[in-house]
């Protein structure tokens, strides 16, 4: 390694922080879209170096040891294919992302807790069917009433989504940082530009 190269690393240890590596399935699709499938690069140059996945895509940077020098990957593909999961975990993450990131009642966007539609003290379970995504005003109007009680009603009705909803709905978040490189991996099937 020459010095200059040490010194700079030295002095700015998160400069290789910023390159990861967009995972995606031996199907050449991403891992998952929300959150984005992303390793660090280290991960990413192991597993090269493991022969786990092809490198597909690049960045102009480069990592190096005293007997070798690699570019960092900035797109890799899984040798083996990893079967999607058909059931959805019942998460705090995946409610909202089924709900769109919205208060089931009144649309708002921001500061999300989730609400019983049938409340706990009535009998209400926390299931798919029973839970939503409320902004906190309408959580605390709402309390422990039912529905009619509180006079609201929702915008869609509660019920467990699909594995591949949620991929797909996943899609329409993208994350802040999207690198070049990405692009056609991300959007496979979008159409193309006569």
């Amino acid at each position: 390694m020459d010095g200059d190269f040490r010194t700079e690393f030295v002095r700015d240890p998160a400069a290789l922080k910023k390159h990861p590596a967009l995972v995606l399935n031996a199907d050449y699709r991403p891992l998952s879209y929300y959150p984005l499938s992303l390793w660090p690069w280290q991960e990413a140059v192991k597993a090269a170096w493991l022969n786990r996945v092809d490198i597909v895509a690049e960045y102009d940077a480069w990592v190096r040891s005293p007997s070798t020098e690699i570019r960092i990957p900035s797109v890799v593909v899984l040798k083996d294919y990893v079967k999607p999961q058909k059931r959805v975990a019942f998460t705090r993450f995946n409610l909202f992302l089924r709900d769109e990131f919205c208060c089931q009642y009144c649309g708002a966007r921001g500061d999300l807790t989730f609400d019983h539609v049938v409340p706990r003290a009535s009998g209400g379970i926390t299931s798919w069917e029973n839970v939503v995504a409320a902004c906190s005003p309408c959580n605390l109007h709402k309390g422990s009433k039912s529905l009619r009680r509180a006079g609201m009603s929702l915008r869609r009705a509660p019920r467990p989504p699909a594995a591949e909803e949620l991929r797909n709905m996943g899609r329409k978040f993208p994350p802040n940082y999207l690198h070049g490189s990405w692009m056609d991996f991300l959007y496979w099937d979008a159409e193309l530009e006569a």
